[in-house]
């Protein structure tokens, strides 16, 4: 461990005792987190707090943020998380005086025999307060505003046949979420039941929770507090907990209430959760209601989709029971094993009333496959893809688990090396760049540290783009695709990034960039956000198939009017950058 002089190290006390966390002190004084942490353990620092109540220590937390310049969103987000909790903190401390002084007074006569009541606040703000709301007021702000295939989803959650179990199929973008954040804040506020959010990351289920706090100020002017969980305060002197969990939550379990479960076909190991989430809701007043878009029929959750795990538990003398057709399912219908089961196609949800979509677009910018897949609800058969569906679900993981990057901060990964991959936009599709992270032992884990859809961009501003991102990460790779398009791009690169790779594709270079990236995934040594289950789609459309001279190749369907898995492609750009052979670590350059 380096030596450090002794004002060094009072610094980094100083700085601890004031507030700041371990990460910030060594941006501070570059000091290595590590010898950070020998000193807060071996100087037993953290004693020195001990003292301080639990309010004092946000309180300083928080004056210590305030009295910072430039502060980046995850600073702002952590004031306003800082400040909910102390209102929390303060109210647990009102109760417990108010409780203290009526156990005190109590039994002591005052005039006329009375015994004293306990002295409370009058006029007290209470906060995520929901008890005036009615159901009028739901049926004015939210009910007059569904779609048709919305208010089909609200009626089978009215219907005690089929509010239970309930599980959609849908088309990306239908507004699916969006419409369930609306029911379970109503159903909270005018029954005071619990509402459970699960979701692949942490911050894929905070969507859930951003777009209740924007429902209730957009459609009643109401300000929600809490981060995990939201506690509304309803009629009859009840509370109603809104609980956000991802999938690695620890305590799960604990939880009982309604349970919602967005993007399950996107969720790995997702027959374990769905036990844990539905003990949630063990008591028969509990629904759950699973919704997805579709991913690969080796995904776990499509045997319990198309009722083939129903019928292999449930086998009888009796014959397998016949599950309703794909055409019954769009009409919504319960199905032998009592679960109300619904498909929402994008024609279905234009048919009812939802004019945001430009499908012959659409169908421009997509292949014929990946257009069923992602808006008409039809499953990927991956049993031929080059790509499997569960090596591809070993590679998610949650970006809250990376300590080293701060995707807010000025330098979100420090100085540490980054490798960039750039796949440019034909005709009509998106340019995608992604930022990778190699690990600094041979043979580690990549991890997807940032990714970036550019739509409609000409090359200059996408090479500017690239440019302000060479100032925040130290790349010491740049692979960009110069077929076509890119070319622009990588011209304009040049002139800032010279050591940027040109890779022009072949028969024999896809070959390549696919093996490697093969490599690199079936033996898990990359992960990316769970979260962003667009990857492993782009993934999964890439196939394998002959030229005319009967010559292996790989493709996604690219052709000049369209441009497919362009965020797979982009990270194979990144990937190239070790050769195929580990071993040998010399740069490959692709040209």
């Amino acid at each position: 461990m380096a030596q450090h002089t002794d004002e060094v190290i009072q610094a980094a006390k100083s700085l601890y005792l004031k507030g700041n966390k371990v990460g910030e002190i060594y941006k501070t004084l570059k000091v290595p987190k590590r010898t950070v942490y020998h000193w807060r353990d071996v100087g037993h620092w953290d004693d020195m707090l001990s003292n301080e109540s639990a309010l004092e220590c946000v309180a300083r937390r928080y004056v210590l943020l305030v009295g910072r310049d430039d502060k980046s969103d995850g600073e702002l987000k952590e004031m306003d998380r800082l400040l909910d909790h102390q209102l929390r903190l303060r109210e647990m401390h009102v109760r417990e005086m108010e409780a203290a002084n009526e156990e005190r007074d109590a039994g002591k006569p005052i005039v006329g025999g009375r015994k004293r009541k306990p002295n409370r606040k009058r006029g007290k703000i209470i906060k995520n307060d929901v008890s005036h709301l009615t159901a009028k007021d739901f049926e004015e702000k939210f009910h007059k505003h569904y779609y048709e295939y919305q208010h089909e989803l609200r009626q089978a959650k009215l219907n005690p046949k089929t509010c239970r179990n309930r599980n959609i199929l849908k088309s990306r973008q239908i507004g699916a979420t969006w419409y369930f954040a609306q029911e379970a804040f109503e159903d909270a506020c005018l029954t005071g039941d619990n509402q459970i959010f699960i979701s692949a990351t942490r911050r894929q289920a905070d969507v859930f929770r951003r777009y209740i706090i924007a429902i209730a100020k957009e459609k009643f002017d109401i300000e929600l507090k809490g981060s995990d969980e939201i506690i509304l305060h309803t009629a009859g002197d009840k509370k109603a907990s809104l609980i956000f969990l991802s999938t690695n939550s620890k305590s799960a379990q604990s939880h009982h209430g309604h349970v919602y479960i967005d993007e399950y076909f996107w969720i790995s190991k997702f027959e374990e959760l769905y036990t844990v989430a539905s003990a949630m809701a063990s008591h028969k007043k509990w629904r759950r209601t699973l919704f997805s878009t579709p991913s690969a029929v080796t995904h776990e959750g499509y045997a319990r989709w198309t009722g083939d795990l129903f019928n292999r538990r449930w086998k009888t003398k009796n014959k397998r029971k016949e599950f309703p057709s794909f055409k019954e399912m769009q009409a919504g219908v319960l199905c032998p094993d009592k679960v109300w089961r619904k498909i929402i196609t994008l024609d279905d949800a234009e048919k009812g009333g939802c004019d945001l979509f430009d499908i012959e677009e659409l169908k421009l910018e997509y292949s014929a496959d990946e257009y069923r897949n992602l808006y008409m609800c039809k499953f990927v058969d991956n049993l031929q893809a080059v790509f499997r569906l569960n090596n591809l679900e070993a590679c998610y993981a949650d970006p809250e688990d990376w300590d080293d990057f701060d995707i807010d901060a000025d330098r979100p990964f420090d100085n540490y090396p980054v490798w960039g991959g750039y796949d440019p936009s034909r005709n009509r599709d998106d340019a995608s760049f992604v930022i990778v992270a190699p690990s600094p032992d041979p043979d580690g884990k990549f991890r997807i540290l940032a990714r970036y859809k550019w739509v409609n961009k000409s090359y200059s501003w996408q090479a500017g783009q690239i440019e302000k991102l060479t100032k925040k990460y130290n790349f010491v790779h740049l692979g960009v695709d110069i077929t076509g398009p890119g070319a622009g791009v990588f011209e304009s690169v040049k002139a800032f990034f010279p050591a940027a790779l040109p890779i022009y594709y072949s028969v024999a270079t896809k070959t390549s960039l696919v093996l490697k990236a093969k490599d690199v995934i079936e033996n898990g040594r990359i992960e990316w956000d769970m979260a962003q289950s667009d990857i492993a789609h782009a993934f999964l459309t890439i196939r394998q198939g002959t030229t005319g001279n009967d010559m292996i190749t790989y493709s996604a369907g690219r052709t000049a009017a369209t441009g497919h898995a362009d965020v797979a492609w982009a990270i194979m750009h990144a990937l190239c950058n070790e050769p195929l052979n580990t071993k040998h670590k010399q740069k490959v350059v692709i040209a």
